[in-house]
């Protein structure tokens, strides 16, 4: 129902294409106030432009300031995909988030607060078993700047990501091929390669890669399974928002004033890496499934997408 309900919008190909060049734009026009005042810091600090590469970039600006502009263009984007569906798509938000009668905020916020818990967790544990490869980070006003930019902007990035690909694209991708295996892969492989610039690959290469399609696959299957986007939205957003709050390094995509700093050196050998996509996703779609009595796998991850026939007109005689 989730991908099919799309057949009831205005759902020409072309409509997609023009739609995913809106919002690519959106984004482009949302870097421009970072573009500028990266630069100008750059010329200041008498920084080669020709040589800045990712790392320069994160300790040019101030971290907060920097999280700020970064957040922006993914929240200038999201508004691109809102003006794309409700102007040449002629539909709603809801059609875009559920297949439900309205959206199920009880979910975002099951699924937000669940995981933001055993996000944290881990972090604490981990800490309290390794504190040689932590150091307290926490300064009050910088951390309380992080707080509001993190609150309001964190979710902003993470459901413009959701809407792009768990929404529009896989929409779009599944009633153009007519199932839902193929918009599946293609939304999860486009996910994991749009973090092929973040720092952690310069890092730790690009088998890394591995853990942010798997992601993908995680949000994605969430998402088909339970016929919307509510899930995905609350994971990715807690996620990502306690992540930014409690933790950084310096080879991270954020660059915060946390609490706690990771001095450590990460290792790919390490199978801690891998755990979210061998272990934890499964035990969360295993989890989410229970909770809400998932079924008919099978047809929800590979069934076939077929537009309803137009109901027959009597005609008189």
């Amino acid at each position: 129902m989730y991908i099919k309900q799309a057949f009831n919008i205005k759902h020409d190909w072309w409509l997609y294409i023009a739609g995913l060049a809106i919002i690519i734009t959106a984004v482009i026009l949302g870097q421009i106030p970072y573009t500028i005042i990266l630069i100008a810091k750059a010329v200041e600090a008498g920084v080669d432009l020709q040589q800045l590469d990712i790392s320069q970039t994160m300790t040019l600006l101030d971290s907060n300031l920097n999280l700020f502009l970064m957040l922006l263009s993914f929240a200038i984007g999201l508004l691109g995909i809102f003006f794309v569906f409700k102007t040449l798509h002629k539909q709603t938000i809801k059609c875009l988030t559920t297949s439900r009668a309205k959206i199920d905020w009880r979910r975002f916020w099951f699924a937000f607060l669940f995981w933001g818990i055993i996000s944290s967790g881990l972090v604490l544990v981990d800490h309290y078993m390794s504190p040689e490869n932590y150091v307290f980070n926490f300064k009050l006003v910088p951390f309380l700047i992080l707080t509001a930019i993190a609150i309001v902007l964190v979710p902003l990035q993470t459901s413009f990501e959701e809407f792009l690909f768990r929404g529009y694209l896989m929409q779009g991708i599944g009633i153009l091929c007519k199932n839902k295996w193929v918009p599946l892969i293609i939304t999860s492989l486009l996910f994991g390669l749009l973090h092929i610039a973040n720092p952690e690959i310069d890092k730790l290469g690009y088998i890394l890669l591995v853990h942010y399609i798997g992601t993908g696959f995680f949000l994605g299957i969430i998402t088909l399974m339970d016929e919307g986007l509510e899930l995905a939205l609350g994971f990715h957003a807690a996620n990502n928002l306690f992540t930014a709050l409690l933790v950084t390094a310096d080879w991270t995509a954020f660059q915060t004033n946390s609490v706690f700093r990771d001095i450590s050196d990460p290792d790919v050998g390490n199978f801690e890496i891998f755990a979210s996509v061998l272990i934890v996703y499964p035990i969360m779609i295993f989890i989410f499934s229970k909770i809400y009595k998932w079924s008919n796998w099978k047809d929800k991850l590979a069934g076939s997408i077929i537009k309803d026939p137009l109901p027959m007109t009597s005609v008189s005689e």
